[in-house]
């Protein structure tokens, strides 16, 4: 990131034409330069306005009026980056915002980088890691359940929960401390037996955080959701029904589709990543062989198969050879039964010796509400309050916890082997940092630019 302190500046509302536009300045000279650029309709430059007053005024560029606007002020470190802050909204348009940015830029200010406003609200301790990844994820949002998880009550959850355990942990490492630098005191709080039960009743606290990742992880990033069977068997036609789109093209003719087609959509309260696949059958066809072995490949890759079957047509071999293949799978499987609708040639009890959850539907009038109370059976759990409770959805989260339950079980296995607590109190230690990863306490450099290098210029 370029120097800490320069006056940044960016457009923050999305590009286009529109009523309003904001142009976000934020920095040591942050006032000074809206004063060059923001001329209010009075005597006192805006720089002098009291925070957080709305000022009505003129926008120059090079002294010459291009747009009139609001503006107001925030004086650091009450704002949003901790430091001084102005925010002018202007008319929306693309030339006239352009030409407002400009104005700011030849004023002395520099233009921000992505995510930098959230990146200096983050250094400035306005908010934790934690927080800007959940800002992130609330402008990706593709569903309501993701707006609440990134909710700032489910945030302050996980912060909650992540300060418990630190809390536990540095108690522990004081206690170990004195017991070590004072053997003959008796100055620690904890005997070696309370030690071990304060490690035990963290490292469960750590188990429960992780458990919640499946149904984190099934509304943020979404589930590789591969549909599956022969062809005309109505697997476009699911695939159009879940997106909620006509996608994929819907024909009579087997072998319509001949590659992958792959979309992120929301389904209920998670997210899938959702691919339609060409027909699994032999075929003399050469792009339709590419087709299926694509198809193949997919499907080893699923983490949720819906395994998609005619009930208008009786099971054949190409049936009974998907079926198989869904056994071989480590991922969890849905075998749909589609066109219910139509007169049935199949015994839909038979399906229940071969698969764990069986749905019945009709695709192609989009009655799909079974399947979606399904996926969310499996992928969300019942115990979890979505928005209320601390919910980890982040990759980067569940590696650094998994880090402190390795180092938490070292020292567990040093108490119960009867060593010295000195043994102990080295992965201790690193448990401790190991958390602070999770909420950017002690975090590289690297993963924080990673982090922000995701977001929009402007935010």
């Amino acid at each position: 990131m370029r120097n800490p302190s320069s006056t940044i500046v960016a457009i923050s509302t999305p590009p286009g034409k529109g009523g309003v536009a904001v142009i976000r300045l934020s920095g040591a000279d942050a006032f000074a330069i809206a004063d060059r650029v923001f001329i209010p309709r009075g005597k006192a430059p805006l720089s002098a306005r009291p925070a957080r007053e709305m000022v009505f005024g003129d926008i120059l560029y090079d002294g010459e009026r291009i747009d009139d606007g609001l503006a107001v002020r925030f004086v650091a470190p009450g704002s949003f980056t901790g430091e001084d802050t102005v925010e002018v909204s202007c008319h929306g348009g693309l030339l006239v915002t352009r030409s407002v940015l400009e104005a700011f830029l030849a004023a002395g200010a520099t233009m921000a980088d992505r995510g930098e406003f959230t990146r200096r609200a983050f250094i400035n301790g306005k908010i934790t890691l934690t927080d800007a990844e959940a800002i992130g994820d609330l402008l990706e949002a593709k569903s309501l359940s993701a707006v609440r998880l990134a909710s700032g009550a489910s945030r302050d959850k996980l912060t909650k929960a992540l300060d418990d355990i630190r809390y536990d942990l540095i108690s522990l490492m004081s206690s170990i401390y004195a017991r070590i630098d004072y053997p003959d005191e008796d100055l620690g709080d904890f005997t070696d037996a309370e030690s071990l039960s304060i490690l035990e009743g963290v490292r469960a606290k750590v188990e429960k955080l992780l458990s919640t990742y499946k149904t984190g992880r099934a509304i943020r990033e979404g589930i590789r959701t591969v549909i599956a069977g022969k062809p005309n068997v109505g697997k476009s036609s699911l695939y159009n029904a879940i997106s909620g789109e006509d996608y994929a093209i819907v024909t009579d003719i087997e072998g319509t589709t001949r590659d992958v087609l792959e979309r992120t959509v929301p389904f209920g309260k998670v997210t899938l990543s959702l691919l339609d696949t060409a027909g699994l059958r032999e075929t003399d066809d050469p792009v339709e062989k590419i087709g299926v072995s694509r198809s193949r490949e997919k499907v080893g890759e699923a983490e949720l198969l819906l395994a998609v079957f005619d009930a208008s047509r009786p099971l054949d071999k190409e049936d009974y050879e998907l079926i198989e293949m869904a056994k071989q799978l480590p991922c969890p499987t849905i075998c749909v039964i589609n066109k219910v609708d139509m007169q049935t040639f199949v015994d839909i009890n038979e399906f229940s010796a071969h698969f764990e959850h069986v749905v019945t539907l009709s695709a192609k009038s989009g009655d799909i509400d079974a399947l979606r109370e399904m996926v969310e059976q499996l992928f969300l759990s019942e115990e979890l309050v979505i928005g209320e409770d601390a919910i980890l959805s982040s990759s980067r989260q569940v590696g650094a916890l998994l880090h402190v339950r390795e180092f938490l079980d070292g020292a567990i296995s040093a108490y119960r082997a009867g060593l010295y607590a000195d043994c102990a109190s080295s992965d201790v230690e690193l448990a401790i940092g190991a958390l602070g990863e999770v909420d950017g306490k002690s975090v590289s450099d690297e993963v924080v630019a990673d982090i922000f290098s995701k977001f929009c210029v402007g935010k």
